[in-house]
């Protein structure tokens, strides 16, 4: 487990004297977009650049929380963000362990989940242990159309034939209606999950959706995940028991060998290995 910091890390800026923050009052929102259901290529990839100096003063910060343990991660970003801050969970492993951190250090934190109509029904059974474990309602936030109204709209289960466009209506416009409530999100991304992922900081500015990015898991490893899950007793899904390593949308996850890499039950047999919410393009 990365050591303690001496200090906690300064704020990179505030409200008051003009610093990065100001500038997230008025981050770009996506007014006009098909928020559910629409085509993702009218969608942009990714929200206007951000100022140098607000850049600076993320990767300052990152730089500084790269010896902070998460808790103290995740503290800090209720600290700095406070009502304004969410965090977006798919219950894996890395969001279970987060939201018990949230519960001790920032339990008033807002949670909310990507209910595509396809979680596995072992997914959503957990979202309710988690709310009696630990007080945290998260929310479900949906798509404009169910699942039989989006199938009979492209003549049957789009992610068979065009799964990026799926991603795109059930996922991508989703959370871009969410965050333009907010000013930054929390994820469980790890470096080591995928190439995708290797150079995710811990704090940055996140250029597809126009707010900072928080990932208090940015450089643990699977294996310091799982040893913290089972020391602090962390609710999980019982699907990781039968060998689904990483678990999204029940077509389009599978059971993986052990020697597979982590997300290769994930669109098996394509080349797609994003939903497209941690990548840049």
């Amino acid at each position: 487990m990365p050591a303690r910091p001496t200090a906690p890390p300064a704020r990179p800026g505030s409200m008051e004297d003009g610093g990065w923050l100001i500038l997230l009052e008025s981050h770009p929102t996506c007014s006009g977009i098909p928020m559910a259901d629409g085509d993702p290529a009218t969608m942009p990839a990714e929200a206007p650049a951000v100022s140098p100096a607000v850049r600076e003063s993320l990767a300052r910060a990152s730089r500084e929380l790269e010896t902070a343990t998460p808790p103290e991660i995740v503290r800090w970003a209720a600290d700095h963000f406070g009502p304004k801050l969410t965090m977006a969970t798919a219950f894996g492993p890395e969001g279970c362990l987060i939201l018990h951190w949230i519960a001790a250090v920032a339990p008033q934190t807002h949670v909310f989940n990507l209910d595509t109509g396809y979680q596995f029904p072992e997914t959503l059974d957990l979202r309710e242990r988690i709310r009696q474990r630990y007080g945290i309602d998260v929310v479900l936030e949906r798509p404009e159309l169910a699942v039989p109204d989006y199938e009979q709209l492209h003549g049957g289960p789009i992610y068979r034939t065009d799964p990026d466009r799926c991603c795109g209506d059930r996922k991508l416009a989703v959370i871009r209606r969410v965050l333009d409530r907010f000013d930054a999100w929390m994820s469980g991304i790890r470096r080591d999950q995928s190439p995708d992922r290797a150079a995710a900081p811990i704090v940055g500015w996140d250029h597809k959706f126009g707010v900072v990015k928080v990932s208090p898991l940015a450089n643990w490893t699977k294996a310091m995940v799982w040893d913290a899950i089972v020391r602090e007793d962390v609710p999980y899904n019982p699907l990781h028991d039968k060998g689904y390593v990483s678990i999204g949308c029940q077509p389009c996850t599978r059971a993986v060998g052990a020697d597979e890499d982590e997300r290769a039950g994930r669109w098996s047999g394509t080349a797609k290995t994003e939903c497209g919410l941690h990548s840049r393009g």
